[in-house]
């Protein structure tokens, strides 16, 4: 609690200044696609939302892990935190994802390989958020809920690798290749700035909730207290 409450401003004025300089580059610097046109902006957004619906996931299955190998207190707190958070994200991912879609593929939606994937993933999602809220012993509630997660994990590579594996609409990575970035730098900048920015924004909401869990953990253990006496 002491070190999140020393470290949520600083992330929180790095994340909206890192995505208000790349809301800048991106609406306003970079060029429009020699194909796509404007529609292109689009991906400045759905780029990152889709790295931090992966991301989240990856974060809650490790803290997962951690919390059923070494019962760390703070791992299913973690975990329990992140999930909302990477839900909103890889829906907005889908969402966004859909909006260019329409005008580049001329439709919202196909079973993609890579659409279908992340959809898995926010069922994902909001499986591992209704475990939870279902049963209501915390203890027996986050063993069971990192099973799920951790048994979910498998469908990040799935959607990374989904490009690759299976013949799908969307484009191989273009970022992150081990021959270096297949994009132009006045592209690759905002879409790096909002990717960080976004990032730093995940970790801010993260520390919020946890720090918010964290309270009402504290609150229901003073009332089991209260109802012994």
């Amino acid at each position: 609690m002491a070190f999140s409450g020393q470290v949520l401003w600083p992330f929180g004025v790095a994340s909206f200044v890192l995505i208000a300089a790349g809301l800048w580059f991106a609406l306003i610097a970079s060029p429009a696609d020699y194909q796509q046109g404007e529609s292109v902006r689009i991906m400045y957004v759905h780029v990152p939302m889709a790295w931090l619906g992966m991301f989240g996931y990856m974060v809650m299955a490790g803290a997962s892990l951690v919390a059923l190998v070494f019962r760390h207190p703070l791992a299913d707190v973690a975990a329990k935190s992140a999930a909302p958070i990477g839900a909103v994200f890889c829906f907005l991912a889908l969402v966004t994802g859909a909006i260019w879609g329409k005008p580049m593929w001329g439709t919202w939606w196909v079973w993609d390989a890579r659409l279908t994937s992340m959809l898995i993933l926010l069922f994902l999602y909001l499986g591992y958020i209704a475990l939870w809220a279902t049963i209501e012993e915390p203890v027996r509630a986050g063993r069971a809920a990192a099973v799920l997660a951790l048994i979910g994990s498998i469908n990040v590579p799935i959607i990374h690798y989904s490009v690759v594996w299976w013949n799908t609409l969307h484009q191989p990575a273009s970022v992150f290749r081990v021959d270096g970035p297949q994009i132009a730098s006045a592209m690759l900048t905002p879409l790096m700035l909002m990717a960080v920015g976004f990032t730093f924004l995940f970790v801010t909401l993260l520390m919020v909730r946890m720090r918010g869990e964290i309270l009402k953990r504290r609150v229901r253990a003073l009332l089991l207290a209260a109802a012994e006496v």
